[in-house]
């Protein structure tokens, strides 16, 4: 059995469901992209080829086992898109919950029926459906969970909007001890530069008090100016635009002091390494082209 346990986002990572980009298919049509980056992309002739993908991937599993940490893979549906397994469910404690994410992904989730199997199914849950939610906007933190969302009229119009207000009601009636913070994001179809698809995509805590931010990704600015409070000016690595559209902030915590960043993060890979991080390096640029990064293709199932 797996014995889950997430309680934040930096704790040492000992288990974790990483994605797959084998047998990944075509690019998408034009019509068919989730986020406006993959369209950009498609647009441009620069959709990623699946070997690159490939290989940014099997560099992060490598990571992983240098770290000794156990690491399951989905079951490889053909010409599918398996890469971000953080969208398809997320571990609070030892609650395994389902992501109630876009129809067309349902497949993903039986993808993982391996690693579903070996949990208790008194802690598997399934939030009812009008609770839109992927695990990129949930973010443990201690005795709080940050949550992502988006309550505007047009929000059915969104395609980038993932996460609704009824899912922030179910977690937090899920977890009534915990403190449920949600903060509203920018969303946006077709600019990658002004939209912020996830939680993950302007903001993560890392080490014990200190965070990656991006002003520009939040709506309202006193929810962000709460995070500035919370962990402290002093705390904070504040990314620029650019960084953002390029996914500074979804790096990926193994633990405390070690984090997996991508290797063209010049000026935030030297702050964490100021800031006496480990930095592990690895190439993900190819993987970034489908606006997701290395928090968006993890899905942590143990941490100390």
């Amino acid at each position: 059995m797996i014995k889950l346990n997430v309680t934040n986002e930096t704790s040492r990572l000992r288990s974790v469901v990483l994605g797959t980009a084998q047998s990944n298919g075509k690019p998408p049509k034009l019509e068919d992209c989730y986020d406006p980056k993959s369209r950009e992309h498609v647009l441009a002739g620069t959709y990623p080829i699946e070997k690159d993908m490939i290989a940014e991937m099997e560099a992060v599993a490598e990571v992983f086992k240098k770290y000794d940490v156990e690491v399951f893979r989905p079951n490889i549906i053909n010409d599918y898109n398996q890469i971000f397994a953080r969208d398809i469910a997320f571990v609070i404690e030892d609650k395994f919950i389902k992501a109630n994410i876009l129809p067309d992904r349902d497949q993903e989730i039986e993808a993982i029926s391996h690693v579903i199997s070996q949990i208790d199914p008194n802690n598997i849950i399934k939030l009812p459906e009008e609770c839109h939610v992927e695990g990129g906007d949930v973010m443990p933190w201690n005795d709080y969970i940050f949550i992502g969302t988006y309550s505007a009229d047009d929000y059915p119009d969104q395609i980038t909007a993932r996460t609704n207000i009824d899912a922030v009601i179910a977690l937090q009636e899920l977890f009534p001890h915990k403190t449920v913070k949600s903060f509203e994001l920018k969303k946006d179809n077709l600019n990658p530069k002004e939209n912020a698809l996830h939680l993950d995509c302007c903001f993560q805590p890392i080490g014990v008090n200190k965070a990656i931010l991006h002003k520009n990704g939040f709506l309202v600015e006193k929810e962000y100016n709460w995070l500035v409070d919370f962990f402290g000016e002093e705390n904070i690595f504040e990314i620029t635009k650019d960084e953002m559209y390029n996914m500074n902030s979804n790096v990926f915590s193994i633990s405390e002091k070690v984090i997996i960043s991508e290797k063209n993060f010049t000026r935030l890979n030297t702050w964490l390494r100021e800031n006496d991080f480990t930095v592990e390096e690895v190439a993900y640029s190819q993987i970034a082209k489908q606006e997701g990064l290395l928090r968006c293709s993890t899905m942590p199932l143990i941490r100390d």
